[in-house]
């Protein structure tokens, strides 16, 4: 075989293990979603369990300060109010594109997937897992 043709196998080799690692990545998001999600699903049945009612969640916007209401409902799992899941047990960051438009109207973000570890690769370097910080909340409520 001929150096480009040992070099194109080696590419079709590399792009394989790069697929199948790509692969096994997004199976192993998926299944920590799924575990999570059932998680934040038992924590809204203990929050109303415990009679801890789900508040309006209003989001920060990316700049300005402030906050911007949305239609969501449900409980914030951080004390800076930057974490929440709603009422449907999905899973969200509070930021949303700031601007006039989105104080007048308000605005919605998106759910995220759900992680087992909240705060993992965040800049202020604040983790738990979610377990904890569920029970945090269960213990201690963040006040709307």
């Amino acid at each position: 075989m001929s150096d480009s043709g040992s070099e194109q196998a080696w590419r079709v080799q590399r792009a394989e293990v790069v697929r199948a690692q790509q692969e096994a990545l997004e199976a192993a998001r998926r299944a920590e979603h799924e575990k999570a999600t059932a998680i934040l699903r038992e924590a809204v049945d203990g929050f109303y369990a415990a009679g801890i009612e789900p508040v309006p969640l209003r989001a920060r916007p990316d700049t300005g300060r402030g906050t911007v209401r949305t239609s969501l409902t449900g409980w914030y799992l951080k004390k800076d109010r930057t974490i929440a899941i709603d009422t449907d047990a999905r899973f969200y960051v509070m930021r949303v594109p700031g601007g006039l438009g989105a104080r007048l109207r308000g605005a919605d973000p998106e759910p995220s997937e759900a992680p087992l570890v909240v705060g993992r690769g965040a800049r202020d370097g604040e983790t738990f897992d979610l377990r904890e910080l569920l029970e945090m909340r269960l213990a201690d409520p963040v006040a709307p």
